[in-house]
């Protein structure tokens, strides 16, 4: 049985085009239930794997998600918009404001399995940090969790010299979060660099971020430096794609 039908585009894509217009057109409102397997082989007469293609590149889109059991359905979630610029604005940290605040507005968020230690430096942190080899830093591990969502990991990791004894040291910085507490130790963050990329995520990670079948996440690594082009905190971030728009709004 064909898979491409009469035009070059494989049959599967015209398929998932088909249903992607379905659900703008709101023929399939949040949380329905779209065609199974077994209906699209009947509307479309394709083979199983075809149909099962299909879906799969709706959930891998972020459009839709499978439940075990019962089928594949509309995302009800909707994306966060993370404002790359906006949120690590001084103006927020420095007035008491957690940068994942303004991402998550109004809505519920969540940080949930927070880990606080002191591990020696990986190679790469270590390098970016100014550390000697063997030196000590301070790992923050914590997810954040957003209307009962899973959409982001964050590990941080800080000079032990400089954050010993100080709240950065808890589970709860307090206002303000990490960015607050390193300002009052003179260490407040004057310039950001991220870098971002893509892949997709291990078993670990498709767990803790109850991720889709198919599902890649995006990494952001985020360096804080203060004044004297110190860096002072290393932030590898590893995000549910499908949930997340980043947004990025400069002047010219």
């Amino acid at each position: 049985m064909s898979t491409t039908g009469g035009g070059r585009q494989p049959k599967y894509r015209r398929i998932a085009d088909t249903l992607r217009e379905a659900i703008r057109a709101g023929e399939y409102g949040p949380g329905a239930r779209l065609p199974g397997e077994n209906d699209l082989m009947a509307a479309h007469g394709v083979a199983r794997m075809t149909a099962r293609q299909a879906l799969g590149v709706l959930q891998s889109e972020g459009i839709a998600e499978s439940r075990k059991g019962a089928g594949v359905f509309v995302r009800s979630f909707r994306p966060v918009r993370r404002r790359g610029v906006q949120r690590l604005s001084g103006e927020v940290w420095g007035g008491g404001r957690s940068v994942w605040a303004v991402d998550a507005g109004d809505r519920e968020l969540v940080v949930d399995r927070v880990r606080v230690g002191e591990e020696v430096a990986p190679e790469r942190i270590a390098r970016v940090l100014g550390i000697e080899a063997g030196g000590a830093v301070c790992v923050r591990e914590r997810r954040f969790v957003l209307d009962g969502k899973p959409v982001l990991l964050a590990t941080s990791f800080l000079p032990s010299a400089l954050v010993a004894g100080s709240a950065v040291t808890r589970e709860d910085t307090g206002p303000g979060g990490i960015y607050a507490r390193l300002g009052e130790l003179g260490a407040g963050p004057v310039r950001f660099r991220e870098e971002i990329r893509s892949r997709m995520p291990s078993q670990e990670e498709t767990e803790l971020l109850s991720l889709s079948a198919g599902t890649p996440v995006v990494l952001v690594c985020r360096t804080a430096f203060a004044e004297g082009e110190r860096a002072v905190e290393v932030n590898e971030m590893v995000l549910d794609s499908a949930s997340y728009v980043l947004e990025y709004d400069f002047d010219a």
